[in-house]
């Protein structure tokens, strides 16, 4: 026998307008219906995507005599015991940096799509005994991480090699906790020369509701770019809504 929400069976029951109303409000939602939703479903981006050559931008030393990853994670704010995803891990440089910064109460998702540098990151991970590392396999429009669970997420060097950005970002949004922040390291080039300009990194994401927070320059002349979650009100909830959104913003490079 199945229930409506106009035809409540009459037995009594404690507060039944408000247990009928709970229940006629998690019957209408509609997100979780149109998640995951297949690659094809969202609208292809109007701007070259970069192939992916390397599982690193370049070598650890160099970046740690920049303090590439300590002036990033403090500036997004990232401290112990929170949750972090690092999409497109590579061979784990953030990994390495987090899983100290985190602690035991932390957790980090390693997050990428390219069979070698998992194996190099499960390796790694492995070797380090780094207990509180999650190694995933993402998909290039689908990190494929668990909803509301990050606080933090990071795209270091790799948005321009995402084949299927919107996506990618409609699928992101329902990871992040309320109020996470979204953190994209990339060059101010053409997407054929691995980077991303900042207009239209913004232009896409915006399209998708997340709030441009800020640009910072980091010392090897690359930005920061910090995003806030969609809130409820501005988070799109179907591929139909973003290519609508998509179709209205008209982002190109």
């Amino acid at each position: 026998m199945s229930l409506t929400c106009s035809a409540w069976p009459r037995r009594p029951r404690p507060r039944p307008a408000l247990f009928a109303a709970i229940l006629c409000a998690l019957a209408a939602r509609p997100l979780q219906a149109q998640r995951p939703a297949p690659l094809d479903a969202f609208p292809a981006p109007t701007r070259p995507v970069a192939s992916i050559v390397a599982p690193r931008w370049v070598d650890e030393s160099t970046r740690d005599q920049l303090q590439e990853a300590e002036l990033v994670l403090r500036a997004l704010g990232v401290r112990a015991g929170m949750t972090v995803a690092d999409i497109g891990a590579g061979d784990g440089y953030y990994v390495s940096h987090l899983v100290p910064l985190l602690g035991d109460s932390g957790r980090v998702f390693a997050v990428d799509v390219e069979p070698r540098y998992l194996a190099m990151l499960r390796d790694r991970v492995r070797q380090a005994r780094w207990t509180t590392v999650d190694v995933r396999a993402g998909a290039g429009h689908d990190p494929r991480l668990p909803d509301a669970s990050v606080d933090v997420a990071l795209m270091i060097h790799m948005y321009h090699e995402i084949t299927q950005p919107y996506g990618l970002l409609y699928h992101l949004a329902y990871a992040l906790k309320p109020d996470a922040l979204v953190g994209v390291v990339d060059m101010e080039a053409p997407p054929r020369q691995h980077g991303t300009p900042t207009p239209l990194l913004r232009c896409e994401f915006e399209a998708l509701g997340y709030r441009f927070v800020r640009r910072d320059v980091l010392a090897d002349g690359a930005y920061l770019v910090t995003f806030r979650a969609p809130t409820a009100a501005t988070r799109v909830t179907s591929p139909a809504a973003v290519r609508e959104r998509v179709s209205a913003a008209a982002c190109a490079a």
